[in-house]
């Protein structure tokens, strides 16, 4: 019989880091980046594999994941509701009983925070949210990364987002809450963000109805689609909701000279943000997107096995002991 494993980590929101275990992970995943680029194999998670549960479709979460396990030696399981019990009615506590003892890590990507949350306390082995209506932590890994590469620590930083007061923007509160940043929110009334996700961030952020007021003088700009997955029957009360909220050359004037601009994609241009901006000279789109495998490479190497992080990172593919 298999011996109890001790109790894991979990990675459900960014709060679930402290403040020095955020910034360290950040670094860990600039090094990740620069030794793949170096063309240096590194592979501490041979023989591990990690379970992916996919109940929202995927681009970047699923490439990202899959292909941050082969690059660190291990294997990725990809699992939808179609092809498991997850999709027949098997008790959530009972998968996330079954799976961790199969598998080293379970990946999460669904609607309902409370599944995650559910899984985790059933589960052996570390569960990483994908994403959930409530927030989106993977993606702030690699946005903060993105911003931390281009210009260093964020703390003391003004950062505005721009649109829903959605799951993205409840983990920029929490970014905000634990790296000690500025956070402005223009957002129209009836979109705010969960109070219970605002309120503890109150000496932090601030909601703003005027776009163009709230970005004056911000070094980052963020924004996201007017209607997510599941919101596709509100997209024309969205549209007319959000018509003002739109990040484009006159919003991004305002903004500090060298402010950058973020997107989680996928983008709708012409809608949440013009062509003009998303493709013109703020943008580091493209950066946050390739970050997201590196962030989260860092994140499994936390989880997995967080010895390797305390010394210099291996080369010609040695794994740690």
């Amino acid at each position: 019989m298999r011996p109890d494993r001790p109790p894991c980590r979990h990675f459900l929101t960014l709060l679930d880091l402290t403040s020095d275990e955020l910034r360290g992970l950040l670094v860990r995943a600039g090094e990740l980046k620069a030794l793949r680029n170096a063309g240096e194999p590194y592979e501490p998670l041979r023989n591990r594999t990690l379970a992916m549960i996919f109940e929202k479709s995927s681009t970047r979460t699923r490439v990202s994941f899959e292909a941050g396990m082969t690059q660190l030696g291990g294997h990725a399981l990809f699992l939808s509701p179609r092809d498991t019990q997850l999709g027949r009615g098997e008790p959530i506590e009972d998968s996330a009983r079954v799976l961790s003892r199969m598998v080293d890590s379970v990946m999460i990507r669904t609607f309902e925070h409370r599944v995650v949350e559910r899984f985790a306390a059933h589960s052996r082995v570390p569960v990483i949210n994908g994403l959930t209506d409530w927030v989106h932590p993977c993606q702030l890994l690699a946005d903060l990364q993105t911003w931390h590469e281009h210009r260093g620590d964020i703390h003391g930083r003004r950062v505005l987002w721009v649109g829903d007061g959605n799951n993205m923007c409840h983990s920029y509160i929490h970014a905000a809450q634990r790296l000690d940043f500025r956070l402005r929110i223009a957002c129209p009334e009836g979109y705010e963000p969960d109070p219970a996700v605002l309120v503890p961030a109150a000496d932090r952020c601030e909601v703003l109805r005027d776009p163009l007021q709230a970005a004056e003088g911000v070094d980052l700009v963020v924004t996201d689609v007017w209607a997510s997955m599941g919101q596709e029957k509100e997209q024309s009360a969205r549209r007319a909701a959000f018509a003002r909220y739109r990040v484009d050359r006159a919003l991004m004037a305002r903004a500090h000279p060298e402010a950058l601009f973020m997107h989680c994609l996928p983008a709708h241009r012409g809608e949440e943000v013009s062509a003009a901006v998303i493709d013109g000279p703020h943008s580091v789109v493209w950066d946050e997107a390739e970050n997201r495998l590196h962030s989260q490479k860092a994140l499994l190497e936390f989880l997995l096995c967080p010895a390797a992080i305390r010394g210099p990172l291996p080369v010609r593919g040695e794994a740690p002991e």
